[in-house]
């Protein structure tokens, strides 16, 4: 059988923290772990049940209340997913395991259910639609608002759809990297770029659990230890198994965090602090893990958030305030005068008073950096500053995704001129949040890539002039499907668009 022209997965481990204002229902801690071994068209699997067993089992000894399932079809695949949805609830704690096969697509990885079909070269496709995307498991936590959400996958990376064998057979590929995840995300891969993940040291090797997971759970049980150190001490423990046998293994992990997440107790004292951490592995695919963030000392649940809004002028920040404010200012940095935001001409009915200006602007080449706010609340006390951070990038990523969320409609239009046209301009022109863009015509199945320009940071909106953002379509076209990959590998629902 010829290999497929996708690097399939052989040794996925990643781990995502997601982090969402706490609920006021007191919190739980709820975990499903999936191990799939019993493959029916591709070659089965010895360790990714135990691997869910052991996890499963080290979950319940922090707490968790814990879900197992094994050998799961698509459609079991899907109804798990679904009362695991149901049992998490806003400001829960949600741990999700996976180990199994895992392969990845123009960018995307996915889990294989036990009856995901054979497939040769040319039907990635038919592979794509009977598999589990696992950015859509990250959005579904999100979606309901989990406070911590913790996602770990152990797929196999050795190509399922070419040779036997189980993951203790270390082989070429490697996993795409998941560079744009939301802010409060923690991710760790059990091998970097071009790595794969071994089961097992040797044949002669008895331990049940693969060489990540074995390392993994015995971390998380260390007290005292936040995410971050657990995913550090793996690093460095899985790399030093894997040199024994001369592979090299290095797990890698992003930390976008904003707070610390301990699952078996906190810090306490000097004694309980880790030894520094080794230095990063130098990626250039990789953006340098951030220290964790202490809370200043003033900080409070009341804290200000801000929405950025590119437009054609630069940036438009806007903070939301819980408390009612009597005056709002600002500094950019750590230095400086803080400068005040002016007044509306309204009046807040909670203070009866003039309505502080809740926004600020940034000019169009403004660099990443910090923002301080303060206010004044209703008692004359001044409160901060809070600092939020401005990251280009990612504020325009979140900007225009929203945008693109709100406008599905207006996705592609039609137009006769010389024959049928249809056009994407407004797709073209929020690009900077878009991964790939595929269509299908007169089937609701995508199957064809548009070219969209490179994201222009300086006039993200703008379409440059040799683009050409629209096709030629047969005179006898009756509708268009449409289906977005962001720039965070989510997918968008696949929206029809008729004449």
């Amino acid at each position: 059988m010829r290999s497929m022209r996708t690097w399939l997965a052989c040794g996925l481990a990643m781990a995502a923290v997601v982090l969402a204002p706490a609920a006021a229902h007191a919190e739980k801690r709820v975990a499903l772990v999936i191990g799939n071994n019993d493959y029916r068209y591709v070659p089965k699997l010895q360790k990714a049940v135990n691997d869910a067993r052991t996890m499963g089992d080290t979950l319940k000894q922090l707490g968790f209340n814990v879900m197992v399932a094994e050998n799961l079809s698509r459609q079991q695949f899907s109804q798990t997913l679904l009362a695991f949805d149901n049992a998490v609830e806003p400001g829960d704690t949600a741990f999700f395991f996976y180990a199994g096969h895992g392969f990845e697509i123009a960018g995307q990885n996915f889990l294989l259910p036990t009856d995901v079909p054979a497939a040769t070269e040319g039907q990635e496709e038919l592979v794509r639609d009977a598999s589990i995307l696992a950015d859509r498991v990250i959005e579904r936590l999100q979606n309901k608002k989990a406070r911590t959400s913790i996602l770990v996958f152990d797929a196999c990376r050795n190509n399922p759809f070419e040779r036997s064998g189980t993951r203790a057979v270390a082989g070429g590929g490697g996993l795409a990297p998941m560079t744009q995840l939301p802010e409060g995300v923690f991710s760790v891969f059990s091998a970097g770029p071009r790595q794969t993940a071994l089961d097992r040291l040797s044949n002669d090797d008895a331990n049940p659990n693969s060489v990540f997971t074995r390392t993994f759970t015995k971390e998380l049980t260390q007290p005292g230890v936040n995410l971050v150190q657990v995913a550090q001490r793996t690093r460095r423990l899985v790399s030093e198994l894997a040199e024994t046998v001369r592979h090299k293994q290095i797990p890698v992990y992003f930390d976008q965090m904003v707070d610390d997440v301990f699952l078996n107790g906190m810090a306490k004292g000097p004694a309980a602090v880790d030894k520094p951490a080794e230095p990063q592995q130098k990626l250039a695919a990789l953006p340098p893990v951030s220290a964790p963030r202490i809370p200043p000392a003033n900080e409070s649940l009341n804290a200000p958030i801000a929405m950025f809004s590119r437009h054609n002028g630069g940036w438009t920040v806007t903070f939301s305030i819980a408390d009612p404010t009597l005056g709002i200012s600002w500094r950019m940095g750590e230095a400086g005068e803080f400068r005040e935001t002016g007044f509306m001409d309204v009046l807040d009915p909670r203070t009866r008073k003039r309505m502080p200006n809740p926004s600020i602007q940034l000019s169009a080449d403004a660099p990443a950096g910090t923002i301080q706010v303060r206010y004044v609340d209703a008692t004359g006390e001044m409160q901060g500053p809070f600092p939020i951070r401005f990251e280009p990038e990612a504020a325009l990523v979140r900007d225009q995704r929203k945008i693109l969320d709100m406008t599905a409609t207006s996705w592609l239009s039609f137009r006769e001129f010389n024959g049928l046209l249809v056009y994407y301009t407004h797709l073209m022109s929020y690009r900077c949040a878009i991964r790939e863009v595929r269509i299908g015509i007169d089937t609701a199945v995508p199957d064809k890539v548009l070219n969209m320009p490179g994201c222009d940071m300086r006039d993200p909106i703008a379409i440059p002039s040799n683009a050409t953002p629209y096709l030629k379509l047969p005179p006898a076209t009756k509708f268009v499907s449409v289906e977005l990959t962001y720039r965070d590998g989510s997918v968008s629902e696949i929206k029809s668009f008729r004449r």
